[in-house]
């Protein structure tokens, strides 16, 4: 990660969390990195449901071996999906810090998907305003936060099944990550 702690401490105060906070649910969504160590290409996760809603008519190909702890899988997946419908892929593809679907570009206040992309793509300061404005404009989201139920921050931010996802994949359920990572943080 290249943020210092100040750079996380300002975006946190300026959406009235604390560092700690903020800095658990960044290190839980992507391991705190925005860029992949061995290629420097922005982290993604391509979502191979959410391009079929968003480009039905695109013939199936390689976004099946869509895999999120391998960045080549993704990469190779979101490419393959990018040349058959750009937007829609950008749109189904979650990026950075925030891990944020390309899809909430306008609620971020960008014009397009590329935008946003674009913008990622500058620096993890830039994602991790992102991920801050995403959090600011749900207001659940933002009292959830602010007052440490990683239950409902898990539910506004993941969906209401995580934990039935933490349990078919063996893996610890959202909100015990993000409490243990707070503590870590605190």
């Amino acid at each position: 990660m290249n943020l210092t702690k100040k750079q996380i401490s300002d975006v946190a105060a300026g959406i009235g969390v604390d560092y700690a906070s903020l800095m658990a649910f960044m290190s839980v969504e992507s391991g705190g990195i925005g860029f992949d160590t061995a290629t420097g290409k922005i982290i993604i996760q391509f979502e191979p449901a959410w391009f079929k809603k968003k480009a039905p008519y695109a013939p199936s190909g390689l976004w099946s071996v869509n895999k999120v702890e391998k960045q080549s899988k993704e990469w190779l997946a979101f490419n393959d999906a990018y040349y058959k419908n750009a937007d829609a892929a950008m749109e189904s593809t979650s990026i950075g810090i925030g891990q944020i679907m390309g899809f909430h570009f306008k609620r971020l206040g960008y014009k397009t998907v590329g935008a946003m992309w674009e913008h990622a793509r500058t620096g993890e300061l830039a994602q991790l305003e992102q991920m801050a404005k995403f959090i600011a404009t749900d207001s659940r989201l933002l009292n959830a936060l602010m007052v440490k139920n990683w239950h409902l921050v898990a539910v506004y931010y993941n969906g209401g099944g995580y934990k039935e996802l933490a349990e078919k994949y063996n893996r610890e359920p959202y909100n015990i990550s993000m409490e243990k990572a707070y503590l870590k943080y605190k």
